[in-house]
């Protein structure tokens, strides 16, 4: 079946293009069309001589644009010589001339780059960035599309980028060859529409409406400075992202909260039904800016610590430095507390130096001195000019090392905001004991530094109630290749009263689904935890509204559902191959880590249960 493009009459016309077959694609030269350089040069399409040109639209404030910035560079040295030229246009009529200097200076764009408020991406077909458009040497559009098959939706990334649609769009193109896959669906953030239509009666208005559900749901992550990619304090900001915004709280990616609707937990970031009706409204009606004087009192935020000058702060003892591009980064740093005596944590609080990076934190005492040693030896052997380099050491998902389950302090994510235990709770940290960090950095498209601190706040009063966590596990050795559904699902008794505070459940990449369920000595199962939608990327610490009482005989029962068929875009092999339990990427884990106070020894409080 043949498309067709919709074309702005100020810059012509492209005619019927046949998308999605193997066939050519046969279609007439776009319009000549300018754009306009960071120092005011103009540009014309039709004065390029070249045998294609790759026009990819990019955005300053997408994470996706800025993450393919490096791959767009490698393309762009591959095919210099061989008669290609890359541009970047800015579809954003904001951008000012100095800004997109700066951001093709900070990201080191190798290519020509361009702002323009004419439709261009109309004009094109793109729809969001980043998105790439190749024209042959008349100037017919020949593929349109990803740069590559690693997302598989938006911020969602698959193990491994199995075909690389731009490049091998290009070769064929340059092989005299009709382009066999011409089209394909970009995954990225949406290209603002240059007008919009409001409705006849527009009652919701950004100040009056909108501004206070961003304040109260969404500026914690979406202001300046923070690890959202875009802030939505201001009008012009909002209006930008709002059909962004809708689309991914239709979708419940946003605000990130996965466990399913649950009175137990505290910190539900949910937007609720009436704040999301006054988003879509909005959107619907043309995203309407109303009158500056409707505007609620600026929410304050505060960048100091949540309960004050830390007992100790831990700083890292080096930056880390990022690379630009490459799979996410784990990497375990140890910040030695160097304490004389004996201490009872009861709040922790994690500030990471460089927001836009740290994606979440888990956090464990490590009295063995072993990841100490682990350190040492990798910064032994590494490299000044290593890409990722700086203090710790790589792991890929654990810790490097089997660590001792009572030790873990638990995570941090965006948002999440500390807790102090009640009094008379603590967990201890023995003298000369090291505090170990495990980061999960993302990459921005540019090298990054951070440089994260601590805050631990110690019991002021005696501690008689130890806090520890304890693993609850499902037991597996192996995950069939191939299997769609395969079904983890193990009971354990407690042999204590136990208080529950935290959970903290755990999968790797091919984890679907996880729960745990708590059943009293004559009670019903309750639902402790459900994780519906598992993604390996939003793992978080969940605290309880209010301590829970779970009596010695109570059966925890965890189950986890996973994915190991080639269906699943997450899978990191392909083919799939059977999936053993470990701490490395390729294999799996299925733990809801409890956080709890009891008096007797952690890896002595549960026994396993056999049969349901």
């Amino acid at each position: 079946m043949k498309s067709r493009l919709i074309v702005p009459v100020l810059l012509a016309a492209l005619v019927a293009i046949p998308f999605g077959t193997t066939a050519a694609p046969k279609a007439e030269a776009v319009a000549n069309f300018t754009l306009t350089d960071a120092e005011g040069k103009a540009w014309k399409l039709h004065d390029q001589k070249a045998k294609a040109v790759v026009v990819a639209f990019l955005a300053t404030e997408c994470p996706m644009s800025q993450g393919y910035i490096p791959a767009l560079a490698e393309l762009n040295a591959k095919y210099a010589d061989k008669g290609v030229a890359f541009v970047g246009v800015f579809p954003d009529s904001d951008l000012t001339a100095k800004q997109l200097a700066a951001h093709a200076k900070e990201f080191k764009i190798p290519f020509p780059v361009f702002r323009t408020e004419d439709d261009v991406a109309g004009l094109l077909g793109a729809k969001v960035t980043p998105e790439v458009v190749v024209l042959d040497g008349d100037f017919t559009v020949r593929y349109r599309g990803r740069i590559d098959d690693l997302y598989t939706a938006r911020l969602k990334q698959r193990a491994n980028v199995t075909r690389a649609d731009l490049a091998l769009a290009l070769d064929e193109l340059l092989a005299g060859k009709a382009v066999s896959v011409p089209e394909t669906k970009a995954f990225g953030c949406p290209i603002p529409a240059t007008a919009r239509k409001p409705a006849a009666e527009s009652v919701v208005t950004f100040y009056k409406d909108v501004l206070p559900v961003f304040a109260a749901h969404c500026q914690s992550c979406h202001r300046p400075g923070q690890v959202g990619p875009f802030s939505l304090t201001s009008y012009k900001d909002a209006a930008k992202w709002g059909e962004l915004c809708q689309e991914e709280v239709k979708a419940k990616r946003m605000p990130p909260w996965k466990p399913a609707p649950n009175a137990l937990l505290a910190g539900d970031r949910t937007l609720p039904s009436d704040a999301a009706a006054i988003l879509k409204k909005w959107v619907d009606q043309g995203m309407r800016e109303g009158d500056p004087k409707d505007a609620p009192a600026t929410k304050k935020f505060t960048d100091d610590w949540a309960f004050g000058e830390p007992d100790l702060i831990l700083e890292a003892p080096a930056d880390m430095t990022l690379a630009a591009s490459g799979p996410d980064h784990f990497r375990v740093i140890v910040f030695p507390t160097n304490l004389p005596e004996d201490k009872h944590i009861v709040a922790m609080e994690v500030k990471p130096g460089n927001p836009r990076v740290v994606h979440h934190t888990v956090q464990l005492i490590d009295t063995l001195g072993i990841a100490r040693k682990l350190q040492t030896e990798a910064e032994a052997a590494a490299k000044a000019n290593d890409p990722d380099r700086g203090p710790g050491f790589p792991v890929s998902m654990g810790f490097g090392f089997l660590p001792d389950p009572a030790g873990f302090l638990g995570g941090w994510a965006p948002g999440m905001l500390p807790k102090k235990l009640p009094d008379g709770v603590g967990q201890r940290l023995p003298k000369g004991g090291d505090l170990c960090v495990q980061f999960h950095y993302h990459r921005t498209g540019k090298v990054e530094t951070d440089r994260t601190k601590v805050g631990l706040y110690f019991a002021k009063k005696p501690v008689t109630s130890p806090f520890v966590s304890i693993p609850v596990a499902g037991l597996f050795w192996s995950i069939p290749a191939g299997a769609k559904d395969y079904k983890v699902d193990s009971s354990w008794r407690l042999t204590e009263d136990v208080t529950l505070y935290r959970l903290i459940p755990h999968m790797h990449l091919i984890g679907k689904e996880i729960e745990l369920t708590a059943t009293v000595p004559g009670g019903k199962p309750e639902t402790l935890i459900r994780i519906p939608m598992w993604d390996f990327n939003w793992q978080e610490q969940y605290e309880l509204k209010e301590p829970r009482k779970l009596a010695k005989g109570t059966i925890l029962r965890v189950r986890g559902t996973y994915d190991n068929s080639a269906d699943n875009p997450n899978n990191p092999s392909s083919p799939p191959k059977s999936v053993k339990l470990g701490e490395q990427t390729t294999n799996e884990m299925c733990f809801v880590f409890l956080g709890i106070s009891a008096s007797g020894p952690p890896l002595q409080l549960l026994t396993p249960v056999f049969g349901k």
